[in-house]
């Protein structure tokens, strides 16, 4: 009954060493820097700087093109200002002579005659 149990014990002991084994592969082809999750967590590291700086580019960018729009609605509320003063302007003149617009005959309404409805035959 001994060799039994030392045959047993030996056997669970290879199985022990056989999972083992497996598993320290796995662990070393899951943490590999070319292939496995190390590869793609440096890959993000990467893609995520990247992003960081391209969004700082854009952030600059909207600052700036923010900054001429501001101008640009400037210059258009003073230009508006100097229209709307001199369009006041031209109602205090005279009207030069002979630039009066003739009287027009009020518009005569048109009626348009729609045709008559067809007659069935029966």
């Amino acid at each position: 009954m001994d060799w039994v149990s030392d045959v047993l014990l030996l056997s669970g002991a290879l199985g022990a060493a056989l999972y083992c084994a497996m598993l320290s592969r796995r662990l070393r082809r899951f943490t590999d820097l070319e292939e496995g999750v190390g590869s793609a967590v440096a890959q993000l590291a990467l893609q995520a700087e990247e992003l960081e700086q391209a969004l700082g580019r854009a952030g600059g960018a909207a600052k700036d093109q923010a900054a001429r729009i501001d101008s640009a609605s400037a210059r258009a509320e003073a230009a508006a200002r100097r229209l709307e003063l001199l369009m006041a302007s031209l109602h205090d003149l005279p009207e030069p002579p002979g630039t009066e617009m003739p009287e027009r005959a009020p518009a005569r309404p048109v009626f348009i005659k729609e045709p008559a409805p067809a007659r069935a035959r029966g």
